[in-house]
This record gives structure tokens, sequence and C-alpha cells, in this order.
């Protein structure tokens, strides 16, 4: 048997656990390949057979790749969301060919993938999300039909639903293309020169940004834990800028139990089929949903490394007509730190030795590097060594900074 994973970025986000789940297959006499359309992949990367495409490849022409190398099955790993939808396209044909793929359907992908429709879905299934509105870039330039009161419009929804505001694009996604509108001044410089594709402008919502990865079919969903990612705020933050993490936290766990419920209600009513990353703000006790990308999230590995997963096996499961097997539970603490300038060879044998590492990967985003990313593991209890551990590596290294280890310090042991 052989199984096609299809890919759009550099292959280490998924590290440990897509080679993992690779080795698992290959053990049980299933051929796995890779089919990406970005970055370098090696035997490292990915333990099975690796097929580079051109990045600008179509559906139909992935989908004849796939097939032509005789694939019995398929599963979309790509990311960000213009690639979910490729992949969604492409699943459409290898699914009417014969070969099952592990992808939501078109209309399902496209319906998350574009904000404000997502927004309108949440909105039915009784999830709270932020107060906006749609900005249509075509009638704020004057493209095709001319609607002469449309910024005034806009001004008075903004003024309706109060500021700061934030425009973010319908189609983007890993914090692209937000725009900070603080003020009715900010709404006018916004209107002189507004964005060139269309958005969705929300109210400013201050809380504790989290995700979480929804993993599954309808009828078997798997919620993995939630992952705390950083601060909401009036102005955009890069997503990995902040510490991540995953741990105890028990009255937001507690609260994020109906949430899930809400969630895979939806998810199943739409037919989602694979993972779904849910962007959400934890604020007064609540979540408001922000985006759900019908992909592999950023933080996937996170959420493995804390439940002792692997949402690459469980799709891979899914392919071959299982379903995920339990519910994931919650382990110990998972935490992610980007070391912008790299993580200095001095220090790469001691942060193996004194941490139980998960990975250690360059983090690239559109060809450009953003350093190192780093992810560790420790059991509860294990706080006070681990800091101690840390301490210790950064009097004989320098590593990691001190910034890195007061936030760890203020999170393990507050």
């Amino acid at each position: 048997m052989k199984m096609a994973f299809l890919r759009s970025v550099d292959i280490q986000r998924a590290d440990p656990y897509i080679q993992q789940a690779v080795d698992e297959l290959s053990a049980k006499g299933v051929r796995s390949g890779l089919f990406y359309t970005h970055g370098q992949a090696g035997e490292a990367d990915f333990p099975g057979e690796r097929l580079p495409l051109d990045p600008g490849l179509g559906a139909r022409e992935l989908a004849e790749r796939v097939a032509d190398w005789g694939a019995d099955a398929a599963v979309s790993i790509s990311l960000p969301c213009e690639n979910a939808l490729r992949d969604a396209a492409a699943g459409q044909i290898l699914r009417a060919a014969g070969i099952p793929t592990v992808v939501s359907p078109v209309e399902v992908t496209w319906g998350l993938v574009d904000k404000w429709d997502c927004k309108q879905l949440l909105t039915h299934a009784g999830l709270d999300v932020p107060k906006g509105f749609r900005a249509d870039s075509d009638l704020l330039h004057g493209r095709g039909l001319t609607v002469p009161g449309y910024a005034d419009a806009i001004r008075a929804a903004a003024a309706e639903t109060g500021f700061p505001l934030l425009s973010k694009p319908v189609w983007d996604s890993t914090s692209m293309g937000i725009r900070p509108i603080p003020d009715e001044a900010g709404l006018e410089s916004y209107l002189s020169a507004p964005p060139p594709v269309s958005a969705v402008v929300e109210e400013v919502v201050h809380g504790d940004l989290c995700s979480v990865d929804i993993v599954g079919a309808p009828g078997a969903y798997q919620v993995l834990p939630v992952c705390w990612t950083g601060v909401a705020a009036a102005q955009p933050v890069f997503t990995f800028a902040d510490l991540r993490w995953c741990g105890p936290r028990p009255e937001a766990d507690a609260a994020f139990e109906p949430v899930a419920k809400k969630l895979t209600d939806l998810f199943a009513g739409l037919g989602v089929e694979g993972s779904v990353n849910v962007d959400m703000i934890h604020t007064a006790g609540t979540y408001r949903i922000l985006e759900v990308n019908p992909r592999i999230g950023g933080a996937t590995t996170l959420s493995c490394a804390a439940s002792g997963t692997n949402t690459f096996r469980t799709l891979a499961a899914l392919a071959l007509g299982q379903e995920p097997a339990g519910a994931p539970v919650r382990t110990g603490w998972a935490i992610e730190f980007l070391v912008p300038d790299g993580v200095p060879e001095r220090a790469r044998a001691e942060l193996a030795r004194g941490l139980e590492l998960v990975t250690l990967h360059e983090l690239v985003i559109d060809g450009f590097s953003h350093g190192d990313i780093v992810v560790f593991t420790l059991p509860e209890g294990e706080e006070p060594r681990t800091l101690e551990t840390l301490a210790g590596m950064r009097r004989s290294t320098g590593f990691p900074s001190a910034d890195v280890v007061e936030k760890i310090a203020r999170l393990l042991a507050p």
C-alpha cells in the first residue's frame, strides 16, 4: 500500500511526529510519499519517498502526480490556508478517482478559510466571536460597481463596533496583513489607503491568545489540549514572538469544555475531515473565537508534545479507514520559544542533555528564516528542577536569553 502526504512548507514544523508516523506506517508495510511544493526535505525530514513539486502547481496537477505515483490513500498536511484549499480541491479529484483523501471538502474549506463566512458559521453555532464587519476592497477602491455611500457605511459600522479596531484580510493567515485602526483618525487613514483585498474589521479584544487542534472526522474527533500562544492587544504581534506553552490551567480548561462541544458539533454538521486549528482569545473566563483554519496548526507539535499524541498518526489512521484512538489527555508541560539569532552550537548538546527536548529546528516562513524554534516537555512536579537546569545552562553558555528564562520562570513558578 502507498500513502501520499501533501505538503506546502518545510517539513520541520512537523518534527518529530511526522517521522514517527511514517516509520510506523513502514513497519506495517505502507510506503509513504511526501509531495511538497516548498522548502527542502531530506531523509531525516521524511523517511520515505520525497517528491518535490513546482510551487505554482495547481490542484489538478497535484492530484495527477499523486495518482500517477500509485497512491492508495492521501493526507493533507499543508499550510497556510490557501494551500489547504488547494489540497481540498485535489482531494475532490482524488476521491472521484477512488483514492481516499483526508481533507475537508472544498465547500467546507472555503467557508472556514473566508474569515467573514467563518464568523457567521461560528455565530450560528452559538459561539462567541468579536464584533465586526466586512470591508469590501472592490467597493472601497471603486472597482466595478460604484457605491458612493460605502465609505460612510464603513464609518457607521466602525462607530457601532467601537474603537480600537483591527483589520484582517479575509483570505490570509499567520497574522499577515493585519492593520490597527486605533480611532476615527486611523479609520480615515485606512479609508484613504484601503487594503488591496477585502478584510474583516473587528473590535480589539484583550486577553490571552490560545489555540486548539481538533483532528478526525464526523462522529470521531479528538480535541487536543489548548495551547497558549501570547497576549492579544491592539497592535498585531508575530505569531511566534512570545512564549508558547501547554500546561495546567484548570479553570480555563473547564471553561473550554462546552466550547469544544459546540465546535465538534459544528464540524460534524459541516463534514470537516482531517486537522482543524482554532484560534481564540480567553478573556474574563470565556473564549472568543477568532478564526478556524481547516488545516494543520502552528502549535500542532506543542499540543502533541503535551498530550503524548501524534496528529500525523491519527491522520494516517483516518486514511486507512480507522477511527482516532481515544481522547487526548494533557500529560504535563510543553513549552516552545523562538531564538531569533539561532541556538548557539555550544548550547545545543547541553540543551538536549538537560531537558526533554522534543524538537529544535529552523523556523522558515515564506522563504525567510526567523531563527530556531525550541520545544521541550516536563512532567508536573519537575518545575523546580527544570528552572535550575535552565539557570545553569544560561550561566555556562549564555543561553537561553534572560528574557526567555524569566518568562519560563513566571510560568512554572508564578
